[in-house]
């Protein structure tokens, strides 16, 4: 029971707590390059959040078994990376094949997932917290809905500021920015909750 609390925390915590993108401010390229339409949006949080599990899985034994083994633990940035870009790029050439419209509406960003620091970062705080396996797959799931949630409530906050009438020193980028620190203020309001939920 006391490892299942431990999990919920590490869940709620990584999805609204500690937010990759709202929180730790990581992940921002796509963030404000693909949440202008729902489905892109919806899509590349999908994407992230696979390809951050599946990295996950395959770093953390690498990280236990092969580098700090070996002691080989310098190597854990460039190795994580290549990991990464070979997940990523497999998991480009399936939507390739069984999603077309989705391969084609992420465009550019979807090569850029292997570029993503969120990606890379769960990796490697996942191995600084000393998760266990376990732990460190609530991990990344609760990063990966995290980061899908922050591009769903953006790409809808920005539907809504593209029917409003926005002053023209504030178009585009200038407003983009503005509504993000607001969503980002508005996830600080989450602190402290999840941690007190068990005591």
């Amino acid at each position: 029971m006391e490892m299942f609390k431990v999990l919920i925390v590490i869940l709620l915590s990584s999805v609204l707590v500690d937010n990759y993108v709202l929180s730790r401010f990581l992940g921002i390229c796509p963030f404000l390059g693909v949440s202008k339409k729902l489905n892109q949006a919806i899509g590349m949080g999908v994407a992230v959040t696979v390809v951050m599990l599946i990295a996950t899985a395959a770093t953390w034994p690498i990280q236990y078994f092969v580098l700090d083994v070996l002691k080989l633990g310098y190597l854990q940035n460039i190795v994580f990376i290549l990991i990464i870009a070979a997940l990523v790029q497999m998991l480009e050439l399936l939507l390739k094949r069984f999603s077309p419209a989705l391969y084609k509406g992420l465009g550019v960003y979807l090569p850029l997932i292997t570029t993503n620091c969120a990606v890379l970062g769960v990796t490697i705080n996942n191995i600084i917290d000393g998760y266990s396996f376990v732990e460190s797959m609530v991990s990344s799931l609760g990063c990966g809905l995290g980061f899908l949630l922050a591009m769903v409530l953006f790409s809808g906050l920005r539907s809504r500021i593209n029917e409003s009438n926005v002053p023209a020193p504030f178009k585009g980028l200038a407003v983009t920015l503005i509504a993000a620190s607001f969503v980002s203020l508005a996830f600080m309001g989450f602190g402290g909750i999840v941690e007190n939920m068990f005591a």
